[in-house]
Formats: C-alpha cells, structure tokens, sequence
C-alpha cells in the first residue's frame, strides 16, 4: 500500500464527560490545538480523545478510567479507546480482530497527562506524555488553621460547582462511614446546600451495614454529635452477597485492595439501587487519603516517609510515568484505583463525584508543608489529617466534625473475621481469576 488509513475509534459514551466550564468539542479543541498546559484549563470529568491527521491525543481526569488499544489492520492502524477492556474486546471480536487482543496489551491514560500517538502502523509508536497538572509543594505555611480553611474552601467550591449541575428535584446521596473522608464531604455538602439555598432533605448520608462492621456504629455516633441524625440511612446486605469474581469482573483488576473495598462498594450500590430505583448522583470521599498522604507505611515495603512525602503526589500516581514501577496497561496509585469507584457506581447507573480528585483540591494538598510540619515523623504524619481537616471543616461550616481513627472501607463494613472468610483469596490468585475472564 502507498499510504496507511488511520481509524480511532471512541467508544467513551459522550455524555459521560461532564464539564462545567465549555463543551466537549471545545475541550477537544483545547487537547489538540493548545500545549499540554492549556488543559488544566478545561474544568469537571473528561476522557477525551482528539484527531489530527496521523497524531491522536489524550487525556483524562483522575476521576475516571481511559483505556486505549492500537490493533493492526491491513488498510492501517485502528486505536480503540474506551473506559472498560471488554469494550475494547468486544470492538475487537466485531471486526475479527480478536487474535491480536490480551487484556495486558491494553494501555491506559495516566491521570493528569495528555498522551500523544502517531499511528503509522508497523512497528507500534511509543507515546509522548506530557504533564498538564504540575501543583506547587510545600508553599503554604505551616499553620494548620490557613492551611484547613484554604483545603476545605476548595473542596466547597468543587462541591458547589458539582451541585450546581443537578437538577434541583434530584436527590444527593453521600456514601458515608464517620470517618474523616466521608464525613468532611457529607458536611460540606450539607452546609454548601444550605448556602447556595437548597433543601438539604435531599441529601442522605448511605452507611453499608453487612451485621458486623463498626462504620454503622460510628456513622450514628458522627452525626448525632451534631444533630444530623436523620440523614443517615443504613443500607444493609448479607454479607453471603459478596461475591470477589463478580468485582473483579465489574473493575476489570486484580489489586488486593482495591477488589477488597470494589466489593463493598457494589454491596453498597446494590442495596441503593434496590431501595430505590431512580436514584442517580452519589458523592463520595475518595481521594482524601492520597491528598493527606494517610495510608500505612509500614504496610508497604517499597515506601518510607521520605519517599512519601518527597515525590510529589505519589498517592494519587504511583512512582509516575516513565518510571520501572509505572504500569502502562493500569497507570498507577488513584490513577489506577479510582476505577474501584467509578466501575461500581457506573455498573449501577449512578453518577459518583468525588470532590477530593479535583485538581485544585490536590493543589492545595500537594502545598502543604508537610516536611516542616512533621520532620519525617510518621506518627506526626498521621495526626495530620484530622487536624487539618477537622479545622477547616470548622472555618468553613462553623461545624464541630468529630475525628475517629483512620479505618480502610471494607475494615468497617464488616468484621475481620467476616471479611477473610468472604474473602479470602490472596493477590496471585484474583490475576489467576481477572485473566480467566479472557480465556
């Protein structure tokens, strides 16, 4: 053949990007024409993809998945994206390309970076990756009053913005456990409603109640210490429901914990879903942990303070792109694991929003002074979170928030002993299960 014949096919569903700040053809225009910083510009939930010619770019929020696969045909290269592999599987088997298809041969866009790709065929082209969110460390100052007031402002304003868009009949339900994530985001919610005029009976604060977790507990001990328990509604489940293929199905993964916490979030949403059929906007605290660098360190081998607080968001995108340890069919840290969130309340047909992935939250995390503030003292480090954001939920609502110990999800929603015995399986053997899917 004289010349190659380039096909991109976007099975992203287009509605599924939800922008506050201009269309998605405009956004598409601002990917393609402008320089990777003029990205950061476009504002809300995207996964877009733009065409020019032979080049093709990405690029997407941390909110969601954007999963991408060049398949060779004899006209010329075809890139498939999509949010979901068996979409792209799927696409595949239509057009009798399916012998080219292994799930690890799928790639996915990294969070905060546009990706360019050339398809000119044989041999595959490497991707550009180009940054467009890069915040600012360390520049706030150590005071952790300003420092809460400027986080949780920034988290009401994306509130704000969020709430704004729903129409005003529809019901918010917040996924709720107590804990410092969910209860930051269920008050700010509360007070960002009350403020922007609207009737706050139409938030409810959902508690997934498997028998035996301690968050329904906690859940009714955080809001009757303001004076909010009628918001809270316990969902409950039978903790024989869980069913860990099922998730692994659903979020296409096989990371211990992420199948761990997907598995009591799609126990969550069903019980939502089956109590009530027409409800769509969920609102969430996922993220919280990245931004405040709050996860166990002594869990994790590869990690020490240091590293932690000295590579810039690490939590929320691994060791980062062009790194040994950079996965390029799953990306890395939240970018990688926020699918947990997006495929259960997607497969449910709910609209989740997460206010602590949007960018200028982050920015405000990543400015936290966080060497001065502790001098590499863990313990220090995990004080941090609830001090922080315990005070700026009170510069902001005026709202007393009570702070209990950091507990991961599916350590709430059931015992120990409920979750190893529903659970049991080790990491090796959830790949065994993800990769018999494709068998």
């Amino acid at each position: 053949m004289d010349h190659y014949v380039e096909r991109v096919v976007d099975l992203v569903e287009p509605e599924s990007n939800h922008l506050y700040n201009m269309s998605a053809d405009d956004a598409r225009r601002i990917l393609l024409d402008g320089p990777a910083d003029a990205v950061r510009g476009i504002q809300g939930s995207f996964a877009l993809t733009a065409k020019s010619g032979k080049m093709v770019r990405m690029a997407r929020s941390l909110d969601r998945p954007m999963r991408y696969f060049l398949a060779k045909r004899q006209e010329g290269p075809a890139l498939i994206v999509a949010s979901r592999i068996d979409a792209i599987r799927e696409w595949l088997q239509a057009e009798g390309l399916y012998g080219q298809f292994h799930p690890s041969y799928t790639r996915m866009v990294p969070a905060h970076y546009v990706v360019d790709l050339q398809l000119i065929g044989c041999p595959d082209p490497d991707p550009v990756y180009t940054r467009f969110f890069t915040p600012v460390m360390g520049s706030l100052p150590a005071d952790l009053d300003a420092i809460g007031k400027a986080y949780i402002a920034a988290l009401a304003e994306e509130i704000a913005q969020w709430l704004r868009t729903i129409p005003e009949e529809e019901p918010i339900g917040a996924c709720f456990s107590g804990g410092i994530d969910s209860g930051s985001v269920f008050l700010v919610t509360y007070h960002v409603m009350r403020k922007l005029g609207m009737n706050p009976s139409r938030l409810k604060a959902f508690v997934l109640d498997l028998g035996d977790g301690p968050d329904v507990q906690q859940a009714h001990a955080f809001l009757e210490r303001l004076g909010l328990s009628l918001f809270l509604e316990p969902i409950q489940a039978e903790a024989t429901s869980l069913d860990v293929g099922e998730t692994i199905r659903i979020i296409e993964d096989y990371k211990l914990l992420d199948v761990e916490s997907a598995t009591m979030a799609l126990a969550l949403a069903h019980g939502i879903r089956g109590r009530y059929p027409e409800w769509r906007y969920l609102i969430d605290g996922d993220g919280g942990d990245e931004n405040l660098k709050d996860y166990p360190i002594e869990e994790n081998p590869e990690l020490t303070i240091r590293s932690v607080i000295n590579n810039p968001m690490l939590y929320q995108e691994g060791w980062g792109v062009g790194k040994i340890k950079h996965s390029l069919t799953y990306s890395g840290g939240l970018s990688r694991s926020y699918v947990r969130t997006y495929a259960t309340a997607h497969h449910f047909d709910f609209e989740g929003f997460s206010p602590y992935t949007r960018p200028e939250v982050i920015a405000v995390a990543e400015a936290i002074p966080f060497i001065e503030l502790t001098q590499y003292s863990v313990d220090r480090l995990y004080e941090l979170k609830g001090e922080i954001v315990a005070r700026g939920v009170r510069a902001v609502t005026g709202l007393e928030m009570p702070v209990f110990p950091k507990r991961r999800f599916q350590h709430g929603a059931v015992s120990m002993d409920t979750l190893r015995e529903r659970l049991p399986y080790r990491e090796a053997e959830y790949r065994e299960q993800f990769l018999a899917l494709y068998r």
